[in-house]
């Protein structure tokens, strides 16, 4: 796999599922509700679940063989 994409955010947090749309590593929240359920996603390396979950600056999510990481703007 790549190097993450560098993906900057305004606050100093975001939730999962805005964050995979906001990174364009997937098309809609109905997609992320959908490949965080089915376990295909992972933040730092472990798989999460949680839709909700939230992402500070540093993380890095994958999903699919690409990678992105928040980075403050």
């Amino acid at each position: 796999m790549s190097a993450p994409e560098d993906v900057p955010i305004r606050d100093e947090m975001i939730r999962l599922g805005q964050f995979l749309k906001l990174a364009n590593l997937i098309e809609s929240g109905a997609e992320a509700k959908e490949v965080i359920a089915d376990g295909l996603v992972a933040v730092n390396g472990e798989v999460e679940v949680r839709r909700g979950r939230q992402l500070r600056e540093g993380d890095v999510v994958e999903i699919g063989g690409m990678s992105a990481r928040i980075v403050r703007e």
